[in-house]
Order: C-alpha cells, then sequence, then structure tokens
C-alpha cells in the first residue's frame, strides 16, 4: 500500500520532503531541522516518521498553544539540545498608545522584505505587545530591515523564549450535527451561515482548508482539519462521532469569529 493513499493528493510534495529529510538524517547520519510547518504538516510528519526504528523527531514547543513550528529530525544515538531548533525569539517596539497592528500587518511587513513564510512561524499579539519567532539564519536579517509596518515606524529586538507572551485563545466548542462533511457545509453550520452565503467565499479564494487556499465547495473534510475564512474568523473539525439513524454526521466543532 502506498504512503500517499493516506493523505490528500495535494499533500504528495511535502510527503515526499518528509522522506527526504528521514534519507538524509538515515544516511548520513546527522541532524535536519525542518522550516516551520503548519500545524496540518506536523501531523503527516508524525504520521511518517512517530513509529520509524531508525530516528527520532522533536517539536520546539517554546509556548503553550503555539501553532507553526519547526521539527528537527535525529538520529537514535543523538541527545537533541535547544538550541539545535535555531529558533530565534523577536518583539518589535512600536507605539502601541496610538497604533493597533493587526496579524496581516505584520504579516505583510514581513512577505515584501522577501522573507518566506515558512522561515517564520506565529505572529504573537496581545495588548501592546507584538512577537516573532523566526529561524535563527535570517534573525538578523529581520531585525536590521524590519523599520516600519505600514505607515507605522517599528524596532525589532531580540528577546528569549521565556519573554514570549502567548494571547489566550478565545476558542468556542460544540456539538451539532450535519448533513454531510463537504466544507462548504460544515462552514454553514460553524458560522451560523447559509450554504449560498459561505460558497462565494470558498470561490473567491477566501477560504483555507489546512492552510491551503482551497476552491471546491464540495471538498470532504476529515477529522483535524482547520479551516479559515478572510474576514470571518477560524474553525477546526475537532472529531466525527458518526452518522445518525437519519443520516446526518454529528461532529465536534471549534470556533474562532475574527476580532
Amino acid at each position: 500500500m502506498s504512503i500517499y493513499e493516506h493523505f490528500r493528493p495535494e499533500e504528495q510534495p511535502f510527503i515526499d520532503r518528509v522522506m527526504e529529510w528521514r534519507n538524509i538524517v538515515i544516511d548520513q547520519y546527522r541532524m535536519k531541522v525542518t522550516n516551520f510547518l503548519d500545524p496540518r504538516e506536523q501531523h503527516i510528519l508524525q504520521s511518517l516518521i512517530g513509529k520509524n526504528d531508525d530516528i527520532r523527531f522533536n517539536m520546539w514547543k517554546g509556548y503553550q498553544g503555539i501553532e507553526r513550528t519547526r521539527a528537527l529530525l535525529y538520529p537514535i544515538y543523538y541527545d537533541p539540545q535547544e538550541s539545535d531548533f535555531d529558533v530565534q525569539c523577536l518583539q518589535i517596539d512600536y507605539p502601541s498608545k496610538f497604533v493597533t497592528l493587526k496579524h496581516s500587518d505584520v504579516l505583510g511587513a514581513l512577505m515584501s522584505l522577501g522573507v518566506k513564510r515558512k522561515k517564520f512561524g506565529d505572529i504573537l499579539l496581545g495588548e501592546g505587545i507584538c512577537q516573532i519567532i523566526v529561524a535563527a539564519e535570517i534573525a538578523d536579517y529581520v531585525r536590521l530591515n524590519l523599520t516600519s509596518i505600514g505607515k507605522t515606524n517599528v524596532k525589532v529586538e531580540e528577546i528569549t523564549t521565556a519573554q514570549l507572551q502567548p494571547p489566550q485563545e478565545d476558542w468556542t466548542f460544540a456539538q451539532c450535527t450535519v448533513s454531510s462533511l463537504r466544507l462548504d457545509t460544515v462552514l454553514a453550520e460553524a458560522f451560523r451561515l447559509s450554504r449560498s452565503k459561505v460558497s462565494p467565499y470558498i470561490t473567491n479564494k477566501k477560504v483555507k482548508l489546512n492552510w491551503k487556499i482551497v476552491e471546491q465547495p464540495s471538498s470532504l473534510l476529515e477529522a483535524g482539519d482547520q479551516i479559515s475564512i478572510r474576514g470571518l474568523g477560524r474553525a477546526k473539525l475537532i472529531a466525527v462521532e458518526g452518522q445518525s439513524k437519519k443520516g446526518k454526521w454529528k461532529i465536534s466543532l471549534g470556533t474562532k469569529k475574527s476580532s
């Protein structure tokens, strides 16, 4: 049985990359630190490497509720250290009394510097606080070149992991039933909208399934899938608990509305 059969077709390139990392560790007897992985990619890596007798892996867990993070693959005899993850934490100082930064503002500023999304992790925003986690190899570049976000002048400084201040996650959880596990059906339930109102978000490329844009309202969801709608918020299909006698699916949903 092919390993690809357990995953979606569009995930095949990442599966190949994980197997390349595995071969590097086994053939060259050295560790391999990955780029920042979203939770779906972390799940795939764990599925492929988790029970491997030849290598081990750890995820960098800098704080509770971390979403995007780096993985370290290493030979079974190696004792990994925190420094092996090559992660650097940065704080962005800005006039918080007069300016409110949004996630999209910070993301856009980093991307405009030519920094690839896979080279930095979560963007932590709180009351007057803006912190980012980046790959150590780009930390100096970001620190020296990120001088403004929009029209706001900023200053970036290095901080320790202990200084990170992750925001409290404001998720709402519920159990419900849906007629199918289609993307549009589950989103309609999560955000209390009709399917006809949900579909334009999907066809206009405003919906991401597991951090990738999806354009098919009929895409079928699985337990663990995470979805975001630009401007509305996020949802995650926590569990699929079977079908009722009337053929409806019993599911557990988590939702988080955009602020």
